[in-house]
């Protein structure tokens, strides 16, 4: 029988420092990521079947599924569910199942505090966390993982939301002696925090360069498609820009298409992705009066080092 590694699991075995690691060095490897797969599952319908393939040769490969069915929301059920493949490359002998939600949350938090390893001011304690979905705590931990985080800033739409983010992170262990507390003036929090890390829906710019200090840097990983935006204009084009891929984000991003198709960036805007930290080829943040932005879309690379390390953990512990 194929092991199924649940959320809990997953959770238990990718603690971010390990995670994060994991990611630096795949980075720096050869792996194969096409594209992922984008298909309408009916002509009428709005559900959608997404498939990333990634594979390194020689060694494994995974494929994580995805679906997306807005109509679930009348049924009182996610509206997203995903499962993760990992197989061997030379006999394609399924190795694991794993629980896609979990694994995709916990990647994304580590790669923004990769990023933030090289990006964000080596003394920044002020993070302010802007959204209130399931990937919000994830970030915060994430970011204290790499960072001196003293204070914690919380914002929502709904004040209500941004409480019940405020108590998961003390669910989840954050430091005590990080002070947390939600905000309701978003420019007010913004002008004070020196990482700003952004994980919304948003279809109209939440973050502006009007209110952002020198030196802050900021983490956009919400706006997945063209018709998103998490920063303004000015902001992007005053920032030094670096990418998670350069194929997704400047293909998918809405806080780099849309000011690119209005001229107000070139493509030579963005400086480096990921691999180009991982391996040196970049040295990140320049000076500490300067103000970086990360943005992400994910990539099947980042499933694959972290299906992996999952799969050695339990291996190597006798789990599966």
């Amino acid at each position: 029988m194929i092991p199924y590694i649940d959320s809990e699991l997953l959770r238990r075995h990718l603690p971010y420092p390990a995670l994060i690691s994991a990611l630096r060095d795949i980075f720096c490897e050869s792996v194969h990521a096409p594209r992922r797969h984008v298909h309408a599952l009916s002509d009428h319908g709005s559900s959608t079947l997404l498939l990333m393939p990634v594979w390194q040769d020689s060694r494994q490969l995974g494929v994580k599924l995805v679906t997306v069915t807005p109509e679930n929301r009348n049924k009182a059920m996610p509206t997203v569910h995903g499962l993760f493949v990992l197989m061997d490359v030379a006999t394609g002998v399924p190795l694991a199942l794993m629980d896609g939600e979990q694994l995709t949350l916990r990647r994304t938090a580590a790669a923004s505090a990769m990023a933030s390893q090289y990006l964000s001011r080596s003394d920044s304690q002020h993070l302010l966390v802007v959204g209130t979905g399931q990937l919000a705590p994830e970030m915060a931990i994430a970011h204290c993982d790499v960072r001196p985080i003293q204070k914690i800033t919380v914002w929502g739409r709904d004040p209500h939301n941004a409480l019940a983010t405020l108590h998961a992170l003390r669910r989840a262990g954050v430091d005590p002696s990080i002070d947390i507390q939600t905000a309701n003036d978003l420019s007010a929090a913004t002008s004070q925090a020196d990482i700003i890390c952004c994980a919304t829906t948003s279809k109209a710019p939440l973050v502006f360069h009007a209110d952002v200090k020198s030196g802050t840097h900021i983490d956009l990983v919400g706006g997945f498609k063209p018709d998103m935006r998490e920063a303004d204009d000015a902001l992007i084009a005053a920032a030094s820009v670096f990418v998670d891929t350069f194929d997704g984000a400047l293909a998918e991003a809405g806080d780099l298409v849309q000011p690119m198709t209005a001229g107000r960036i070139s493509r030579t805007h963005v400086l480096a992705e990921l691999a180009c930290l991982a391996k040196g080829k970049h040295g990140g943040r320049a000076n500490e009066a300067e103000i970086t932005l990360f943005k992400s879309v994910g990539t099947a690379i980042e499933d694959l080092a972290a299906a992996q390390l999952a799969w050695h953990s339990l291996r190597d512990n006798q789990r599966i």
